[in-house]
């Protein structure tokens, strides 16, 4: 049984891209924080505080901005993994594990988060289906925005 019906502010999410650059760029785009507002519209803006950690704001099709405080736990390129915790409007971690694939590379993002934004909270159960949706929309257009981020020049 999903754990949502228990626990409405709870979510995890994967999604998988397939990406046609080799794993090392790939990972070197993703591990480059700084850069994601320049391909990836839903992410509004990062401030960083150190070469370890920062704010972000994000905000894809619902109207609503999610900020979040992000601190790095792993970067290992050797094995392809970037991990955050984060905490704010959401509170807990996401990775992307890169490795190779045919074509290119294969990017795995995993997120575990409870939501904390107090109207996101009061809209959990009725609006859980729209705030799946949206996140999959914003990983759809974060994909797009990597591979035109990726080839260009």
């Amino acid at each position: 049984m999903p754990d949502w019906p228990r626990r409405p502010h709870h979510y995890r999410f994967r999604s998988v891209w397939l990406l046609p650059a080799p794993p090392a760029a790939v990972y070197a785009a993703l591990a480059d924080a700084e850069a994601y507002p320049r391909w990836w519209p839903q992410v509004r803006e990062v401030t960083p505080f150190d070469d370890r950690s920062g704010t972000a704001r994000f905000r894809s099709l619902l109207p609503y901005d999610l900020e979040v405080v992000a601190a790095e736990r792993v970067r290992d390129p050797g094995a392809g993994v970037l991990e955050i915790a984060m905490r704010g409007d959401l509170a807990g971690w996401a990775r992307w594990t890169v490795g190779p694939a045919p074509g290119g590379s294969r990017a795995v993002f995993d997120q575990e988060v409870e939501v904390c934004k107090p109207l996101l909270r009061r809209f959990a159960l009725v609006g859980r289906p729209l705030f799946v949706a949206n996140h999959a929309l914003m990983m759809r257009s974060g994909r797009r925005g990597l591979v035109a981020w990726l080839v260009r020049d």
